[in-house]
């Protein structure tokens, strides 16, 4: 087995989901039903068992039935070396408890890495089309899964931004706060060494295979290259090396950086550029196009997930089959070979039945559940 195989999914007042136990079989889940009877609900779910949060609201009390004090979730999980399960308890009066094999964690970088999952849903277009903090949260997702070393860092420099930012407007009011400044420069600039630096890594691994897919997607028709553009200038990307050219970058943006009151250089304003053929496809991309960068993306992720890991991610395809024509339809399903894949879809039909065929199904009908050994 060369992937994860997430073997069983309890909830528990989960959404619109009172009471459900779902085992899976197979490596292909097709889950089927009209629109809002609970679909993207499910693999919502998964998604939360991999990163310990939602990929689609930052308030976790919107994941608990309405009338219900708290939710539960749970995952069993089969890898290479064991077997273990997730447990999720997210209350409208206490903190989200996690619990791996039934032992509580304290901090949620200890979830990371555990179950890996890749979603690919129409609202990741937002990568693509919108502002950099939509990239930087892609990057910080996929890199914290691969790397549980890099959450931490990236919750050390956000603490440390905050107080930086907090101090610069005091330093408006107290000038002798100044001094303490470089203090924060220090801390911010070794936190933030280590981040460009594995971003750029995690970038520079996923072009290089974006490429490849990218282009038997396309029918060899486009060259996709995807740049990591950190927003300060670095002579090379080694930790020791970022971390004075962070430092500098500070200091010499003291004086703007207090009279605006915020830091203006570092993790926290970095991109990533996506080309098509030498054009920026956020700017002269068409939505096909757009569309399709993304598909390459999220295949690049398995990949790469799969490299550093040695083994597959579960793929999370959220109502994107009908976004697909055909031809890359059966693309996307040759590249996944032992990825498990879970697919919502209102229409089965969408999906090509050689393909078909080779799924399990589950029909959602208003939060109620009725397996199927094939569909076709």
């Amino acid at each position: 087995m060369l992937g994860l195989h997430l073997r069983e999914l309890t909830l528990n007042n989960y959404r619109n989901y009172k009471s459900a136990t779902l085992g899976f079989d197979s490596k292909r889940v097709l889950i089927t039903g009209k629109n809002a009877q609970g679909k993207t609900n499910i693999l919502e779910s998964i998604f939360l068992a991999c990163t310990g949060r939602s990929h689609r609201t930052s308030k976790d009390s919107e994941l608990i039935m309405l009338g219900e004090e708290s939710c539960n979730i749970r995952v069993d999980v089969e890898r290479k070396t064991a077997q273990f399960s997730i447990d999720i308890n997210i209350s409208r009066k206490d903190r989200k408890r996690i619990k791996i094999n039934g032992m509580a964690i304290q901090r949620m970088g200890q979830l990371m890495g555990h179950l890996n999952g890749v979603m690919f849903s129409p609202e990741d277009l937002k990568i693509v089309k919108e502002s950099p903090s939509e990239r930087r949260r892609y990057m910080d997702m996929e890199i914290s899964q691969i790397k549980p070393q890099y959450f931490y860092y990236l919750q050390q420099y956000n603490r440390i931004l905050t107080h930086r930012n907090n101090l610069l407007k005091q330093i408006n009011k107290k000038a002798e706060l100044k001094k303490t400044l470089s203090i924060f420069d220090e801390q911010l600039a070794e936190a933030g060494a280590f981040i460009i630096n594995q971003r750029h890594e995690f970038i520079t691994k996923l072009s290089r295979i974006a490429k490849r897919i990218h282009k038997k997607i396309s029918s060899d028709m486009e060259e996709l290259n995807i740049k990591y553009k950190p927003s300060l200038r670095v002579r090379s990307f080694d930790i020791e090396s970022i971390q004075q050219d962070f430092l500098d970058a500070l200091e010499i943006n003291h004086l703007e950086d207090i009279q605006r009151g915020n830091t203006g250089v570092g993790c926290h304003r970095d991109d990533i550029n996506f080309e098509l053929n030498g054009m920026d496809v956020k700017i002269f991309g068409s939505q096909g196009q757009q569309r399709t960068v993304v598909l390459s993306l999220k295949l690049s992720d398995i990949e790469l997930m799969y490299g550093e890991t040695g083994e597959y991610p579960v793929l999370l395809l959220d109502d994107v089959m009908s976004e697909l024509d055909e031809e890359r339809q059966i693309k996307l399903f040759q590249e996944l070979g032992d990825v498990q894949t879970f697919v919502t879809t209102t229409d089965y039909r969408s999906i090509p039945a050689q393909e078909l065929e080779k799924f399990e199904t589950l029909v959602i009908n208003e939060g109620k559940i009725q397996k199927m050994a094939n569909i076709v």
